[in-house]
């Protein structure tokens, strides 16, 4: 998704709010090529987040729904069209797009939900006579095929007895909750209910699909009460191999996810907007999750408890790095004169085109030190998780490029931050025991001087901690055993050197501040300033569903939609 806003409820304002979210068409073509890829072959590695443990639906249910196209199929043409309608593919004459096919004679046109090439088949005395893949822009041919499959351009598919079944079970439990409701005089959320459900039952009857038809997996897949859903890690084979990736701040995420969701769901069911059955839709829960995950490999540069637990202190360290870097040199300055001290070694690192990471415990004062080293002339932002996860990659990317120098933030410079022009990281306040200054933060902050040759850690305190003293001497350590190394094999230390990418689909403008909600000024609204208002409006709302904040999101969508409404109805520079 781009943007995905959750079904919920907040009962204290009785408000509503319906799932909405905007699919990223190249996201989605690749989450579809990876279950088809992990069906047709074993040599794939696929790149999840942590929804890789969300419900996605049946894989065999999937593989069974697959249409094998051959040459020498015997197949007539109005068979193979109603194979394709069945996994949830459309025809469509003019907008030849993914999940779309059509038809001239006896030629079916098919591109594939996963696919960037489109299928041929050419229909002959009742067979496929030829199968090729073509380019569905330009219509050249890349090449002919003896076979190939098309799999489901969705991942809940069900055929015909699987649905009766499936339809019979939802109706059952949908007369058993609204004879609970009724009993309770629960007369609102019986009517909100029976009425939601039917029309569901009816779009599924007709067309086997409908809205959240998640939802109702678990009748669709066949699964008892309280059983685990299906998932990405499902696809896999048994002697697949999962690498948790920044382990120590990822295993906990994943072991958090089932009550966030149950709690929302509960919600939902409670007042009626959802059969109970609603809540087996869900993530797994974490020992779910580790049943499931076989051979794993955690990897982190500051190993959670439960990593140690699991791999029993078995610990591979990889500590030497292929460009020859060496881990930060660390030094500690008192806080007295601290700003003095950091601007002169901020302008030293400007001197030499690199650039500077500052932490402070605060979001008050990562803006106020901007504000401050701005004025006294150096370019500075700050960051921190006011600022949408958009426009933070913006600031991420301009301090690359070197629109600004000096980067100051609060708890997001931390694991997962690539920036190899970085050779300075101050962290002021180091000695402030706690979270923020833990030693798996302190270690990880440091980590990201770790990418340039001349990368430098200065921990401002008047006071060494048990935190610094513990991180000081695992950095250490490691720094020793590095140019150990080096000096063995003779290798000489390189920054790395890596391109500034573009945003891609996710670029957007970073200019929201100071714009008004509905640009509430004395002149009159006029069309041409529409396009712009609903880009504020759109990024208020993301922001808010971001924050989970669903009052505000269904609020700002309510007023997309009448600016939206307004921009069709009205010409340029007409006013209002």
């Amino acid at each position: 998704y781009d943007y995905y806003q959750p079904e919920a409820y907040v009962p204290s304002t009785d408000t509503y709010i319906e799932k909405d979210s905007s699919i990223n068409d190249r996201i989605d073509r690749l989450r579809l090529k990876c279950t088809s890829s992990l069906l047709a072959r074993r040599d794939v590695v696929v790149v999840a987040s942590v929804s890789a443990i969300y419900n996605i639906g049946s894989p065999e249910v999937y593989a069974k729904r697959t249409v094998p196209l051959e040459v020498g199929w015997k197949v007539t043409r109005e068979e193979l069209l109603a194979r394709l309608v069945s996994i949830h593919y459309e025809r469509n004459e003019t907008q030849f797009t993914r999940g779309k096919f059509r038809v001239k004679g006896g030629v079916v046109d098919i591109f594939p939900a996963y696919m960037e090439t489109a299928l041929r088949a050419t229909l002959e005395d009742g067979e496929v006579a030829a199968l090729s893949e073509f380019d569905p822009l330009t219509g050249h041919k890349a090449k002919d095929l003896k076979s190939a499959w098309v799999y489901p351009a969705k991942h809940f598919v069900t055929d015909g007895p699987e649905r009766k079944r499936a339809i019979a079970e939802i109706s059952a439990e949908l007369a058993r909750r609204l004879e609970s409701f009724r009993s309770r005089g629960k007369l609102l959320e019986a009517q909100r209910l029976e009425q939601r459900t039917r029309y569901d039952l009816e779009m599924l009857r007709e067309i086997g699909f409908c809205r959240g038809i998640e939802n109702y997996s678990r009748h669709l897949s066949g699964r008892p009460q309280g059983a685990r859903p299906n998932c990405l890690i499902d696809f896999f084979p048994k002697d697949h191999l999962l690498v948790v990736d920044e382990s120590h701040a990822a295993i906990p995420q994943i072991g958090g996810m089932y009550e966030g969701d149950r709690a929302r769901k509960q919600t939902l069911v409670d007042f009626g907007w959802r059969l109970p059955s609603a809540l087996d839709n869900r993530p797994l829960k974490f020992s779910e999750f580790e049943a499931l995950a076989g051979q794993t490999v955690f990897v982190s540069a500051t190993p959670g408890p439960y990593e140690l637990k699991r791999t029993k202190g078995s610990v591979v360290e990889m500590v030497v790095r292929p460009t020859g870097l060496v881990d930060p040199e660390t030094i500690i300055r008192p806080s007295e004169g601290q700003l003095d001290d950091l601007i002169v070694r901020v302008k030293e690192r400007v001197a030499r085109r690199a650039r500077a990471l500052v932490t402070t415990l605060t979001k008050r004062t990562a803006e106020d030190l901007a504000s401050y080293l701005t004025a006294h002339g150096l370019k500075a932002r700050y960051l921190h998780s006011d600022i949408d996860s958009l426009e933070r990659i913006q600031i991420l990317q301009d301090l690359r490029a070197g629109v600004f120098d000096v980067l100051v933030g609060v708890n997001l410079l931390r694991e997962g931050l690539d920036l190899p022009e970085v050779s300075l990281v101050a962290i002021l306040g180091a000695d402030h025991e706690g979270f923020l200054r833990s030693e798996t933060t302190l270690i990880q902050i440091s980590g990201r001087a770790a990418r340039n040759v001349g990368g430098q850690v200065i921990l401002y305190a008047d006071a060494v901690t048990g935190s610094m003293k513990r991180a000081l001497g695992e950095m250490d350590r490691r720094r020793a055993k590095q140019i150990a190394y080096n000096a063995e094999r003779g290798i000489r230390p390189r920054t790395i050197i890596k391109a500034v990418s573009e945003l891609e689909e996710f670029q957007t403008t970073a200019k929201r501040e100071g714009l008004m909600l509905l640009r509430e000024t004395e002149r009159p609204l006029r069309a041409k300033d529409l396009p712009s208002i609903i880009q504020e409006v759109e990024g208020r709302m993301r922001a808010a569903a971001d924050a989970l904040d669903f009052e505000a999101a269904a609020f700002l969508r309510d007023q997309l939609f009448e600016l939206k409404g307004m921009s069709a109805s009205r010409p340029a520079g007409k006013k209002w």
